[in-house]
C-alpha cells in the first residue's frame, strides 16, 4: 500500500509541539495547521504514532478530499473511495462532521448523505444488501470547508488524551495533552527537580514522569483499528516493543503538591494506574509556603483560574502569595504557569520572560514562561 495522509488534530497552540513529534517518529511531508498536523505514513505507522503522540487528540487516515458543492457530488465522491481497505464486513461505521463556509451547510443530511454513500459502497464490495454493522467500530468523519469534502477515518477511539491512568479526577482537570505540552514547553528533560504547588489529580506530574522516562503515554490503553484487521496484530506489538526498548531507568526528582487532601490520594492513585508512582511524590501542602533549597529546577503548575467574581479575587490573592513564594526560590529556578486571568502577571509580581497561547478544552489561557535569575 502507497503512503497514507494521516491527520492528526490537536488542542489549538500545540500543532508545533505534535508536528515535532511526528518528526522524530519519522514521519513524511509533516506540515502544521491550524488546530492539527497533516503527515504522510505507512499502515504501520498507525500504531507507532497512537502509542507513542504527548501532545495530539487523535490519528485520522484521510482516505480523500474532493470538491462537494451539492449533495450529489458529496455522495459521489465518498463512494469513490476506498472504505474497504480499512472496515471490515461486519464493521460499524456511523458518521460525524461539520460543514464551514460551504453550500451543503446542514451536518445532518450530509452526514445521511455520506452515510447511504459508504453503505453502497461497502454493500458493493461484500456483496450484501444489508450491512451488519455488529463489528468494530470504525468512526467516519467529514470536514466541509469552502465545499471541500475531506473524508477521515478515526484510528484512535476515545482521544489520546484519555491515556488510561485516570479514572477519577477533580474539579476542572487539566487535559493529558495539554500537561504534556506544558511540560515539554518548559524544556523539562529529567535532570533537574521539577514540581507542581498545585498538582490536583497530579495530571502535570505524571506526564512529567512519562517524559523523564521517555515511556510511550499509549501504552496502557487500547484502539479502535487494533480490531479492523487492515493492520497486523504484530504490528501493533511491534510498535510497543519499540517503544519499551527506548525507556530510560533513573532516579527522578517530581513532586506535587496540593491543599486538598482528597486531591493528593487521588494524584498518588493516578500515579500508581499509570505505572510511575515510584517516580513522583504528592503531599498536602500549601502553595503560598511552597519552598526548594535545590539551586535549580523547574516548577510547572496550572493555578485556579477564578472564572467567578469572588473565585477571581480569591484567584488573585493565591497569586500574589505563590509569587511571593516562587520568587523566593533560589535563581536558578524556571517556571511555567498556565492562567486565563488578564490579570495574571501583575498579581503574580512579575513580568513573564516569555508567553504561550493556548487553549484548556475552550478556555484561552496563556503560559507565562519565567526564565532564571
Amino acid at each position: 500500500m502507497e503512503l497514507l495522509e494521516l491527520a492528526v488534530p490537536t488542542l489549538f497552540g500545540l500543532e508545533a509541539l505534535a508536528a515535532g513529534e511526528l518528526r522524530r517518529l519519522g514521519l513524511a511531508e509533516v506540515r502544521a495547521e491550524n488546530g492539527r498536523v497533516l503527515c504522510r505514513g505507512r499502515l504501520e505507522d498507525i500504531p507507532r504514532v497512537n502509542l507513542n503522540l504527548r501532545t495530539g487528540e487523535r490519528v485520522l487516515v484521510v482516505l480523500g478530499q474532493f470538491p462537494a458543492r451539492d449533495f450529489e457530488a458529496l455522495f459521489e465522491g465518498t463512494r469513490a473511495l476506498p472504505w474497504e481497505d480499512f472496515i471490515p464486513r461486519e464493521g460499524a461505521f456511523p458518521v460525524k462532521g461539520h460543514s464551514l463556509n460551504s453550500a451543503l451547510h446542514s451536518v445532518p443530511a450530509c452526514q445521511a448523505i455520506v452515510k447511504k454513500a459508504v453503505a453502497r459502497r461497502l454493500g458493493e464490495k461484500y456483496g450484501l444488501e444489508r450491512l451488519p454493522e455488529t463489528g468494530p467500530l470504525c468512526q467516519v468523519q467529514f470536514s466541509l470547508m469552502k465545499d471541500t469534502a475531506a473524508l477521515m477515518l478515526d484510528t484512535s477511539g476515545p482521544g489520546l488524551h484519555k491515556r488510561g491512568y485516570r479514572a477519577v479526577g477533580v474539579a476542572a482537570p487539566l487535559r493529558e495533552t495539554l500537561a504534556a505540552a506544558m511540560v515539554l514547553l518548559s524544556r523539562y528533560r529529567g535532570r533537574d527537580p521539577l514540581c507542581d504547588p498545585f498538582c490536583g489529580s497530579g495530571t502535570i506530574a505524571i506526564e512529567a514522569a512519562l517524559i523523564a522516562k521517555n515511556r510511550a503515554p499509549g501504552l496502557e490503553r487500547s484502539f479502535s483499528a487494533q480490531r479492523w484487521g487492515c493492520i497486523p496484530a504484530a504490528a501493533w506489538m511491534d510498535a510497543a516493543e519499540e517503544a519499551m526498548d527506548k525507556e530510560f531507568d533513573g532516579v527522578y526528582d517530581i513532586w506535587g503538591g496540593d491543599i486538598d487532601p482528597g486531591a493528593v490520594r487521588i494524584a498518588r492513585e493516578n500515579a500508581a494506574k499509570a505505572g510511575v508512582e515510584d517516580l513522583v511524590r504528592f503531599e498536602v501542602a500549601d502553595a503560598a509556603a511552597f519552598h526548594r533549597a535545590e539551586p535549580c529546577g523547574r516548577v510547572v503548575t496550572n493555578p485556579p483560574y477564578g472564572e467567578r467574581l469572588m473565585e477571581k479575587r480569591e484567584a488573585e490573592e493565591l497569586y500574589r502569595s505563590f509569587g511571593r513564594a516562587f520568587r523566593a526560590l533560589p535563581p536558578g529556578w524556571e517556571g511555567a504557569v498556565l492562567s486565563s486571568h488578564t490579570e495574571f502577571e501583575r498579581t503574580f509580581g512579575r513580568q513573564a520572560d516569555r508567553k504561550r497561547k493556548l487553549y484548556n478544552g475552550m478556555l484561552k489561557c496563556d503560559l507565562f514562561l519565567y526564565g532564571k535569575g
